[in-house]
């Protein structure tokens, strides 16, 4: 059901990016307008997918396993009243300091484009406020078993968006619509809360709105709130750096750079993100002596990985072989050109390096968090960041000169960067996790199988792209996408591959 809700979400997403494509191109306007939200969707992501999640559900979750549904009430009740302060403050300090942040999330801006991301910037800070309160309620949603409405919720916010951009695309020039499109995405925040409130209350069973300082369960969700915060701070603190690294490099590559981040952040969250979301509420209900839990964790875990590793592997191998047909699939329309869908790819195939790793460390965090130990992921969230800013950095702007390639192609080095300290940061969690809890991890066997199988999708997308051209990016991108999806089913199979028999298994009525 997560990762059911995630996918029409993303889906719409696409739309919406299709559509900011389409309208803005990736020209002074676009970087504006992705300079701009990665503050909603650093803070989003912060709250709703980390900092909340790992200090919330596992102390609300954990009441509600033991059944005592009045501590838990005035749990959420306090958290929410927690963040209605949070939110007051952020929102105030964000629209004061808006010419302070744009310099340091894109110091490359000048002139109009620094005006026009200044523009956006205070009038999507409301809308953030809404998106925090959003994650209060993914956590009581998740803690309860409903996974679907939290992560469909989003389509509402992508909607308001998309149809704004219609609306007004025609006749506008880009820096006008870039604004209107902002002044939606308010909207879009509001509609976002609207429609999972009326769940969440009736969940909670009525709420009381009071900051119990003094409950030690409030406490517990107030400490581990701060480490967590820092951890998955120091995380999307990456992005925010390949924006500031890539503000410095010809104009676009921001824009190019947003435009490959939708697609290769798609499997981390729909597989990566699904199964760790899914599986923090009932890591964190586990009950019993040391040995009893963490025999319980590991099988959650092992089967955990494997499912992502069934789908994150072919990902990663479509970015590398096919990537300039997924993205002129997705955005090659109106100012989005064939050469920006190349720019993408090579953004993409960048990706691939590290985008198995990032998303199984997911779920290692989760592990952690579920074990109420939120230090840990910080530590290693920290040495992952400091990584990423330095590799990345010189990948992007010192080393295509030493070569002597194209700037452009700087940003591809960003995501190369990127994923090798992923696999730093991987490899230490699950080495403490083994040693807290016992042996982790899947097999090299079966992951060789999955890259194999991968491989010979590719070979055969390559050979229907070669041999039976289609005319026109959309068609094409749909035959050879699903060419790749085909082969990696079949091959999988066929090798026994027991993820595979199992998605069958669901997908036959």
């Amino acid at each position: 059901m997560v990762a059911a809700g995630i996918l029409a979400s993303r889906l719409v997403g696409f739309l919406r990016g299709a559509a900011i494509a389409h309208f803005l191109g990736a020209g002074g306007a676009a970087d504006a307008w992705q300079a701009a939200f990665r503050i909603p969707n650093f803070l989003q992501n912060l709250f709703g997918e980390g900092a909340l999640s790992a200090s919330f559900i596992p102390v609300y979750a954990g009441l509600l396993g033991q059944d005592r549904r009045d501590e838990a009430r005035r749990v959420a009740g306090a958290v929410a009243a927690l963040l209605g302060a949070v939110i007051a403050v952020l929102v105030l300090v964000g629209v004061l300091a808006t010419p302070w942040l744009i310099s340091a999330i894109a110091p490359g801006f000048t002139g109009d484009r620094q005006a026009l991301t200044i523009t956006l910037v205070r009038i999507v800070f409301p809308g953030t406020g809404l998106l925090v309160l959003s994650a209060w309620c993914l956590g009581i949603l998740n803690s309860h078993g409903k996974f679907f409405l939290s992560y469909a919720a989003p389509i509402a916010w992508n909607v308001a968006i998309i149809a704004t951009l219609i609306a007004f695309g025609t006749g506008s020039t880009p820096g006008q619509l870039a604004i209107y499109a902002a002044w939606a995405s308010v909207a879009g925040s509001f509609l976002q809360v609207v429609v999972q409130l009326p769940w969440v209350l009736r969940l909670v069973g009525g709420l009381r709105l009071a900051f119990a300082r003094n409950d030690p369960e409030v406490s517990a969700v107030v400490r581990n709130f701060g480490p967590a915060f820092v951890a998955r701070g120091v995380t999307q603190i990456s992005a925010y750096v390949d924006t500031l690294i890539a503000s410095f490099l010809p104009l676009g590559a921001v824009a190019n750079l947003a435009y490959a981040q939708m697609l290769y952040t798609l499997p981390v969250s729909l597989f990566g993100m699904s199964v760790s979301a899914a599986e923090l509420p009932a890591m964190s209900s586990a009950r019993g002596d040391d040995a009893a839990v963490h025999g319980y964790l590991r099988e959650r875990l092992t089967r955990g990985l494997r499912q992502i590793a069934f789908f994150v592997v072919p990902s990663a191998m479509a970015f590398l072989a096919i990537g300039h047909i997924l993205a002129a699939l997705l955005f090659q329309s109106g100012r989005f050109t064939a050469r920006d869908s190349i720019t993408v790819w090579s953004i993409l195939a960048g990706s691939a390096v590290g985008l198995l790793a990032g998303t199984l460390g997911r779920l290692y965090s989760s592990t952690f968090y579920a074990l109420r130990d939120t230090r840990t992921p910080l530590r290693f969230g920290v040495l992952r960041v400091a990584l990423t800013i330095a590799l990345g950095w010189f990948a992007a702007l010192r080393l295509p000169a030493l070569v002597g390639y194209d700037a452009r192609w700087g940003a591809a080095g960003l995501t190369v960067s990127a994923g090798f300290a992923a696999w730093v940061e991987f490899t230490l969690l699950r080495r403490a996790l083994n040693r807290r809890i016992g042996p982790t991890g899947i097999p090299a066997g079966f992951v060789a199988r999955l890259w194999g199988s991968a491989a010979v999708a590719a070979a055969c997308s390559w050979a229907v792209l070669r041999w039976l051209p289609v005319p026109g990016p959309k068609l094409t991108g749909i035959v050879v996408a699903g060419t790749f999806g085909v082969a990696y089913l079949f091959v999988t199979l066929a090798l026994r591959v027991p993820e595979a028999r199992a998605l069958m298994g669901r997908l036959q009525p």
